[in-house]
């Protein structure tokens, strides 16, 4: 009995951890998609506070699609924001965009 509880808590913390964001797959993410248009990544990223991050991704980055896709100069990025991919990376990248927000005091290295 306790092997099973064991391999269940263990199956349980695997699942869990595993569903966390990544600070590294949001700023590879970030510099795979984003930089191409905002060249300057680390001073677009520090330019906005932590509540402009967390408003913009909020409903799974729903805002910031938006903003891009209703935004003619923005067309590059068109595709990619009504792609699965990047509703399936959006947790990544606003870990990322949050984690080095203007006001987190934190400077990212987007190389």
């Amino acid at each position: 009995m306790t092997k099973f509880v064991f391999a269940a808590s263990a199956a349980l913390i695997l699942l869990f951890s595993s569903a966390d964001a990544a600070i590294y797959k949001g700023q590879k993410e970030f510099v795979k998609n984003c930089v191409k248009c905002h060249d300057s990544g680390q001073t677009f990223v520090a330019s906005h506070k932590m509540r402009y991050w967390k408003k913009m991704m909020a409903k799974k980055g729903k805002l910031l699609a938006e903003l891009h896709l209703e935004n003619p100069k923005a067309k590059k990025s068109w595709k990619y924001f009504q792609s699965k991919k990047y509703t399936k990376k959006i947790k990544h990248l606003k870990q990322f965009l949050v984690e080095y927000a203007k006001d987190s005091g934190n400077v990212p290295a987007c190389n």
